[in-house]
Parts: structure tokens; C-alpha cells; sequence
């Protein structure tokens, strides 16, 4: 049975080991990811724009040397015309190539509509090399070619034999339709066809295009002064009068829908009601001379007003009465809703934003900046394998417990050995026996599963005499991760069953890892970073790193431009001073609370959800709207923090983890200590996600994982996972400090951004003292946030802070001076304050005229 195992797992290891052509797909997609695309774009462009050129001169020449051009060409083949003798003269203007060209599409294709591929070359080039759109590309292209395939039929409806009008295909469609519908049968289904054509892609509305040019002429405005008497009857309308006025309303709500036969710009659209809106008025509007007289009935529609329409009706019942009565009656117009297509057109006109154009050279680390450790040990020999296998069944046989089957598995550092016990044997009975199996074995760490989680079997895990090293260069280049979907895709290394172990850190939220000192802690955090790097973009995500060793993440000093981000007037991004440690975890309290508020106007309730709306276009960057890349803020000696700085860290990482899953921001707390002291109840009870390298005792184990079995770890990178269902086992996948180096070297070397991410700034109890008050000096952001006031007219210290990515205490200050040189008005409770400049001219007089500027 051992030797059928043994088998069984060399079969896998076969079908595990990459084939050839899956090499060279990786070579080839690692060569395309190194192509520049705007190289790319901009050759494809000046190509198709010489080619727009080409034909259009071609095709010119074509319309004035066809008939000596012709007979050549339909004489010999297309090589002998070519390549033959250069005797051969034509009299296109761009030789042999361009006669033969122009007659390709002009006879024996569409004819003279073929001039329509140039224009469609030439707009496709303008787009790609100078980025300038003339045309929705996708829109452009449909409609030149239905109307490429229509003008050919018609035109050759006029022709009696093929020439360059219609070409061989208006020739063919012209023989064809004739013979099956007669000559007028044939013109009708052309016309149809283009009226189809027009109604599918426009969507004109007629009746609004035929009241434009051919208004109503209804009765003049001398019947209303003929009209002396005015009885009390006439003040209701008559049902004739509901029904105009009904059908004025609704023609009024089918213009507001309107969609113009030129183009589907919403500008033409509201310019062309108005101007029905004022035809009609015209027709309903009694004069101002009119008025004036004894009995009269005036509708008049206020333009000043669009939100909703205004009628007045003035009465002068008799001369008995002379005070005027008016009676105003407001419609408020029903809120106009856009279709599909008018929402997505800003996404059609300029495309979806993307987050990557600002680097849009960047290119991910290759996968030759990661060594391939080659063991050159033997693994598990099957003597092994049998010498485990009696002794555990000998040992348990010494207890009285028999075993109905048992069933090795081999992993890169640990054996599982999963036993089937027999009937009637109690699971407690086996598991106390731990220490016992380990003396038989003589092995350190020696873990027993009872039972394991979704089998009915007995687990007992083994150490390999000969452990493999589990490479960080085989866990990026499995095709788990490569082909993930995940967020925040991390992997970390694999199982006993030589399976790689990939999760969502996006998904946990947060993570815990703990173990002692020399066990592969700051490996697997490494691992971590070099996940993320691997795979994400710098625009996607950013890294707040913490390190109070100062020594441990230094090397990600050089990435600082790419995928840090830090406290503004920082000058290092990796943050290695307690205080400093503080400021910034209340700056991302900050940061978390800006971005609920953005997520609460954008009615959405996470980060993906926000940033697909930002992306489709559907969120205004100038309502403070903006892509939110995710932040994985990474905490290495965590017991080193709480010990100088207590519940000052404690708080905001306790709101960080209550929080900040919804708006993409996850922390990483590392631990030598895993104690109460260190890791409370709160904390705690935020981190499902936990990692526990070897500890020294049962208690740290419990502590860190609920469980024991940490305790029982061989180190080096042996590791337990718990996702909150059930705890892994895992071999750390093994990333030396040089490969590191490389990849940051790697990263660096490429352009950045001028700066890392500026968190909002944050200002401390301490150092609000050392503060500017309103009667001193003003702040040095004073005249550019009373710029930004003025701008949009708004006295909100919360603009301040997302405008000028300002902590609360300092917007608030400058809110107060402000105030006191008579900016904006006082406070008003929740009502925003009133600003006093109205425009930046009167603003830089004002300052000027206080010598501020």
C-alpha cells in the first residue's frame, strides 16, 4: 500500500512540472509586457494616417486616369503588373501600386464610396497619435460602413455596366434586385433600407424636426382683444382648453427627450427645445399692450426659471372690484431622468479613467529577479516512509488501538500520515498519545489532527529528515496565482499536499502574525510585499510601512515614489519613530473617514463598488471625487509599540480594524510576543486572519490561534494559518534579502510619481501649541485656502481638509483666521458659513489692501 502511495505521489509531481509550451507563454507574455505601449500607439497611428493619405491621393488620381489605367490592369496579373516590365506606364499619381489600389476598391469593390476607408483610417490615426478624438471610434466605424455598403447599391442602381461609381458590388446588388423586384421595386427597398438605417442609429424625433420648419399658425393675438367681456365662467377652462394645454405639456416633455438627427449631443438637444419652447410661446403669450385692458386672460411661461413652470392668471371681475386678484399656480416639473446611453456618454466621449495612465510605461518585476533553489537532497525515501509508518502503527499497537488503514502524503517540509482507527476506538485516546509517537519517531514536532476538518480520519504530521526549500520564484509562477482575480492577491507558500496557498487580503481583512525570533516572521512579511508587488500596479495600491527596528524594510526605501505613502513633510516614507507612528495611524483614521464620506455621496458602500463608478465616469472630480487605491498598512514589532506608546497605538489600530475594510484599507500586525498584553481582546477580535510561525509555549499558541499545535512547529518557515474556519499548515515560501533588493532596484529604477501618496495631515495634542493663533502670524496655507473658499463659495473646514489634505484641528484654525479678516461670515451652526468675496478679483484687492499678499 506504501509503495502504491509513493507511486501515486511521483505521478503528481510529473503532472505538477510545467510543460514546455507553457514556458515559452510565460517568456512570450513576460516579452509583451515589456513592449512600451505608447511606442505602439504612436507608430500604428502615423502608419494608418500615411496609409489615410495613400488611398485618398489614389483614389483621386483614379477618378481621372481610370481609362488608361484600366486596360493594363485587367490584362496581366497582379505580379506581372507589379513586378514586371518597368516599360509598363500608368498615369495614377502614385504609380503601379496606387493604380492597382484604387482599382481594387473603386471597380472592383463600392466604388466611389471607398473614399469613406480613408476617412476612417484617418480618424483611427489622429486617435492613436495625437490622442484627439474627432468621432466616437465605435459609432463612426458602424455608420461609415452601412452607409459604404448603401451608397454602393444606389449608386449602381444608375449605372449600366460596372464602372467606378458603384463598383462590382453596386453592379451585382443593382442585376440582382432588378431581377427579383423590377427597377422601382429596387429604388423603394433602397429608400426603406436607408430609412431603417437612419431610424436605428439616430432615433430623429420627426415630429419635433416638422414643428421646427413648419411651425402651427394658429389664430393672432387680436381674437384675446377682441374678447371685452369676461364672465366668471371664463376663469375654468374649457375641456377643449385642458385638452391644448395637455397636449402643450406633453409636447414640452417629448422635446425634453428629444434625440436630434445630427448627433446625440445633449447641448443641441436643449438648444432645440427652447426654441420650440419659444415658438409655442409665441403663440400663447398675450401682449404687454394687452394687459392693460379691462378683461383679460394672460398665460405667461418664465424662462428665467427651468426647474419648474409658472402660470399667471390676472382677473378684473368687475368695476365693482377694482383690486387686482392674482393667482399663481407653480407645476413643478418632474425631475428629467437620462437614458442608459446619455449616462454612459462622458464614458463613450473619453473613455474610461484610467488609474494607470500616469505610469502607463510601468512594467511588473520579471520573474528572473527571484532565485530557483535547486535541492539536491533526495526528499522522503521510501525507507523513511515505511520506518514512520511501522513505528506509529507498533507505538499505537502498544496502547491497544488499532488502525484499519493509513495513508501517507508528502509535502515539502512534512509527512501526513492520515489513519482510519478501527471501531470503537476513542479519538482522545490517540491524541494524548503525541509525546509518545514523537519518542518513537525521534522527531521534534511531532502534531496530531483529531480528526481532521472534512475527513474521518486521524491526522499525524511528520517532519522530513531532508526538508525541501519551497522557492518564492515557483509560488510567483504558478499559474494559481498568476491567473488570480483576487484584489489583493498574496501568496504565501503550500500545504503539505505540494498545493501553492493563495488568498485575498482584501477578503481577510486584516492579518495577525506572530512568532519567535529566527522562525521566518520577517520572511513571510517579505512575502507579503513581494505578492503585491508582483502583481499590482503603484495607482492600485499603497504601502504604509512601519518598522520601529529601523532595519527590517529599509530596502523599500526605493520604491517610496511608486507604492509608499507618508505624512506630508515627511522626508522618510518607512517610519521608524514612535510618535511619528502615532501621527500617522490617527492620519489614516482621517483618510478612512474622507473616504466613508466620499463612498456616502456616492451612494455606494465599498472601495470597489466606488472606484467602478469613478472609472465609468459617473463621479465628479470636482466634488472632491477621486480613484482610491487600496492601503495595506504593515506593522512589524507591534509588542515594541504598545510597550513605549499603550493605548495611543491601540486606539487607532482598534478603529482601523473596526472600519477601514470598506474602504480598502488593511492592516498587517506583527508580534514576537503574542500575549494578552500585546494583542488585547480588541485587537483580537478584528483579526480573523491569523499566521503563527513557531512559538515556544502552548499559551502564546492560544493566544495567537485559539488553539495549540504552534508550539509544535520545526521553524524555518513552518507555519500555521487560521482564515477562521480551520487552521493550515504551510511551508513559507523562502525570498532572500538580495532577490528583494533586486526587485525594489528593479521598481525604482522605473519613472514614479514626483512623490510618495500624501496621507492627510495630522496634528497632535502636543503640537497644537506650537500652532499659529488668529492674532499671529497666519497660517502658511491661509491665502491658498482663501482662494479655494472663494472659488467655490463654500466656508467649510471640511473642503479645506480634502482640498488641501489638512488634518481637522489645523482647517479649523484657518477657518477662524478667515474669519477674522472677513473672508466668511460667523459660524452658523450646521449651515456651511456665508463667504463675503464673490469673486477672486475682489479677493487679491481685499488682501492687498490688508498687505496679506
Amino acid at each position: 500500500m506504501a509503495k502504491g502511495n509513493v507511486l501515486k505521489q511521483k505521478d503528481k509531481k510529473k503532472k505538477n512540472e510545467p510543460s514546455s509550451k507553457s514556458k515559452k507563454g510565460k517568456s512570450l507574455s513576460s516579452l509583451y509586457a515589456k513592449v512600451d505601449r505608447r511606442k505602439a500607439k504612436s507608430i500604428s497611428g502615423a502608419i494608418l494616417l500615411l496609409l489615410s493619405i495613400y488611398l485618398f491621393i489614389a483614389f483621386t488620381s483614379y477618378l481621372f486616369s481610370w481609362k488608361e489605367d484600366q486596360d493594363l490592369i485587367i490584362s496581366t496579373t497582379f505580379f506581372e503588373f507589379i513586378f514586371g516590365s518597368p516599360d509598363i506606364e500608368v498615369t495614377n499619381w502614385l504609380g503601379k501600386f496606387g493604380a492597382w489600389t484604387a482599382h481594387l476598391f473603386m471597380f472592383k469593390w463600392f466604388g466611389i464610396a471607398s473614399f469613406a476607408f480613408s476617412f476612417l483610417l484617418m480618424i483611427s490615426g489622429v486617435r492613436l497619435l495625437l490622442n484627439i478624438r474627432i468621432l466616437p471610434l465605435r459609432k463612426t466605424f458602424l455608420v461609415t460602413f452601412i452607409g459604404i455598403i448603401w451608397f454602393s447599391a444606389f449608386l449602381g442602381l444608375m449605372t449600366t455596366r460596372v464602372n467606378y461609381l458603384g463598383g462590382s458590388f453596386g453592379y451585382a446588388t443593382k442585376e440582382w434586385l432588378t431581377s427579383v423586384l423590377g427597377v422601382f421595386g429596387a429604388i423603394l427597398l433602397i429608400l426603406v433600407l436607408l430609412f431603417v438605417a437612419i431610424v436605428s442609429l439616430f432615433n430623429p424625433d420627426f415630429k419635433a424636426i416638422f414643428q421646427k420648419y413648419f411651425p402651427k399658425k394658429e389664430n393672432s393675438d387680436s381674437t384675446l382683444a377682441d374678447n371685452n367681456s369676461f364672465s366668471q365662467e371664463e376663469v375654468i377652462p374649457s375641456e377643449k382648453e385642458d385638452d391644448e394645454s395637455k397636449a402643450l405639456e406633453d409636447d414640452f416633455e417629448e422635446e425634453e427627450y428629444e434625440v436630434t438627427f445630427k448627433d446625440d449631443n445633449l447641448d443641441k438637444q436643449s438648444t432645440e427645445n427652447t426654441e420650440v419652447e419659444e415658438d409655442d410661446t409665441e403663440t400663447i403669450e398675450t401682449p404687454e399692450k394687452e394687459v392693460k385692458s379691462d378683461d383679460s386672460f394672460e398665460v405667461v411661461e418664465r424662462k428665467e426659471e427651468p426647474e419648474s413652470e409658472i402660470i399667471t392668471l390676472k382677473s378684473e371681475i368687475s368695476e365693482k372690484d377694482p383690486d387686482d386678484n392674482e393667482f399663481s399656480i407653480e407645476v413643478a416639473k418632474s425631475e428629467k431622468e437620462l437614458s442608459d446611453k446619455d449616462l454612459n456618454k462622458k464614458a463613450e466621449d473619453f473613455g474610461p479613467y484610467d488609474p494607470k495612465l500616469d505610469l502607463s510605461s510601468y512594467s511588473l518585476p520579471t520573474i528572473d529577479l527571484l532565485r530557483k533553489f535547486e535541492s539536491n537532497q533526495g526528499g522522503v525515501t521510501k525507507e523513511e516512509l515505511e520506518a514512520n509508518k511501522d513505528n506509529i502503527v507498533n507505538t499505537l499497537a502498544n496502547y491497544k488501538i488499532d488502525i484499519s488503514k493509513i495513508k501517507a502524503t508528502i509535502g515539502p517540509t512534512v509527512t501526513l500520515y492520515e489513519i482510519v482507527p478501527a471501531p470503537g476506538v476513542r479519538i482522545s485516546k490517540i491524541k494524548n498519545l503525541e509525546d509518545d509517537i514523537a519518542l518513537s519517531l525521534a522527531a521534534l514536532g511531532i502534531r496530531i489532527i483529531a480528526p481532521i476538518p472534512g475527513k474521518g480520519t486521524i491526522g499525524i504530521e511528520v517532519p522530513n529528515s531532508n526538508p525541501e526549500i519551497v522557492s518564492m520564484r515557483s509560488l510567483i509562477a504558478s499559474e494559481k496565482f498568476q491567473s488570480s482575480k483576487a484584489e489583493l492577491p498574496i501568496v504565501l507558500g503550500k500545504t503539505i499536499t505540494n498545493e501553492t496557498f493563495t488568498f485575498d487580503l482584501a477578503k481577510m481583512p486584516h492579518l495577525l502574525v506572530a512568532g519567535a525570533t529566527g522562525q521566518g516572521k520577517s520572511v513571510g512579511l517579505n512575502a507579503i510585499l513581494v505578492s503585491l508587488l508582483y502583481k499590482k500596479h503603484p495607482s492600485q495600491v499603497k504601502f504604509v510601512l512601519i518598522d520601529p527596528k529601523k532595519v527590517e524594510l529599509t530596502l523599500f526605501n526605493k520604491i517610496e515614489r511608486h507604492f509608499l505613502a507618508k505624512l506630508p513633510d515627511e522626508e522618510e516614507a518607512i517610519i521608524t519613530d514612535t510618535s511619528k507612528v502615532v501621527n500617522t495611524l490617527n492620519s489614516l483614521c482621517i483618510e478612512m473617514d474622507e473616504r466613508y464620506d466620499l463612498l456616502k455621496s456616492a451612494q455606494t458602500r465599498n472601495i470597489i463598488e466606488y472606484n467602478n463608478k469613478f472609472i465609468a465616469r459617473k463621479l465628479n472630480p470636482e466634488n472632491g471625487h477621486r480613484y482610491m487605491p487600496y492601503i495595506v498598512v504593515l506593522i512589524d514589532e507591534f509588542a515594541d509599540l504598545i510597550m513605549t506608546a499603550g493605548k495611543e497605538v491601540e486606539h487607532p489600530i482598534a478603529r482601523l480594524a473596526q472600519l477601514a475594510r470598506a474602504i480598502g484599507i488593511h492592516l498587517i500586525v506583527a508580534t514576537q510576543r503574542p500575549s494578552v498584553n500585546v494583542i488585547t481582546g480588541m485587537i483580537k477580535a478584528n483579526f480573523p486572519a491569523r499566521i503563527a510561525f513557531r512559538v515556544l509555549s502552548k499559551i502564546d499558541s492560544r493566544t495567537i490561534l485559539d488553539t495549540s499545535g504552534a508550539d509544535q512547529l520545526i521553524g524555518k518557515g513552518d507555519m500555521l494559518i487560521s482564515t477562521g474556519n480551520e487552521v493550515i499548515r504551510l511551508q513559507c515560501g523562502f525570498v532572500d534579502t538580495p532577490e528583494v533588493e533586486d526587485i525594489c532596484d528593479f521598481i525604482g529604477n522605473q519613472r514614479g510619481y514626483p512623490d510618495a501618496m500624501m496621507l492627510p495631515e495630522y496634528i497632535g495634542e502636543g503640537a497644537e501649541g506650537a500652532s499659529l493663533d488668529v492674532d499671529d502670524e497666519l497660517d502658511s496655507k491661509f491665502i491658498e485656502a482663501a482662494e479655494i473658499i472663494v472659488t467655490h463659495q463654500q466656508g467649510s473646514a471640511s473642503l479645506l481638509q480634502r482640498k488641501l489634505k489638512l488634518g481637522y484641528n489645523r482647517a479649523g484654525r484657518i477657518v477662524d483666521q478667515l474669519e477674522a479678516h472677513g473672508i466668511i461670515g460667523p459660524f452658523q451652526g450646521s449651515k456651511a458659513r456665508d463667504v463675503l468675496i464673490p469673486t477672486d478679483e475682489a479677493l487679491n484687492e481685499h488682501l492687498n489692501s490688508r498687505g496679506l499678499r
